[in-house]
């Protein structure tokens, strides 16, 4: 279940309602857990991505390609902050954080990180394709099919999914 969903489960709970305290936490740890599972896959790419800038070949890449590298290193970097983010917030505040607001903003959150991570492994592949295949338009053709697959399961998916889900109530 999507983050997303879980919000608006909980944001549908009474106030007063014992059961409502348990489904908005349930929401929080799923929200959690969904960083949780996102965060190992970035951590290794922002490690090889680093690597990258203290390979020798590295130099053979031009400025430009260097420039995009580093941006979509950045770029991972943001990403990574602001998936991390929900769970920084929860854990200072200690459990004072489980509302419907931090749930939407969490929610907000994480489709921004992933957005970001789209955007940076895209770079870098345009980076890596122009190293291999020398023609800049399809290095960039390929790029934004690559980025067209991310956004489609990643964003797409999701909310045809869940206008079905609505559909069929």
């Amino acid at each position: 279940m999507m983050a997303a969903d879980l919000t608006h489960d909980a944001g549908r709970t009474e106030k007063g309602n014992p059961d409502a305290s348990e489904a908005l936490s349930d929401a929080i740890s799923h929200l959690l857990e969904e960083c949780r599972m996102v965060l190992p896959g970035i951590q290794a790419l922002f490690g090889f991505q680093w690597v990258a800038f203290f390979n020798q070949r590295f130099t053979e890449l031009t400025q430009t390609d260097q420039d995009w590298h580093l941006a979509a290193t950045a770029i991972v970097a943001i990403s990574a902050a602001l998936l991390m983010t929900p769970a920084a917030y929860h854990r200072t505040l200690r459990g004072r954080a489980i509302s419907v607001p931090f749930t939407s903003v969490s929610t907000r959150l994480i489709l921004a990180g992933m957005f970001c991570l789209s955007l940076g492994v895209v770079i870098d592949f345009f980076v890596i394709a122009s190293f291999v295949i020398l023609n800049p338009m399809v290095c960039m053709a390929l790029a934004v099919i690559i980025w067209l697959v991310l956004f489609t399961l990643w964003f797409l998916y999701p909310l045809l999914a869940k206008s079905l889900s609505s559909a069929g109530e």
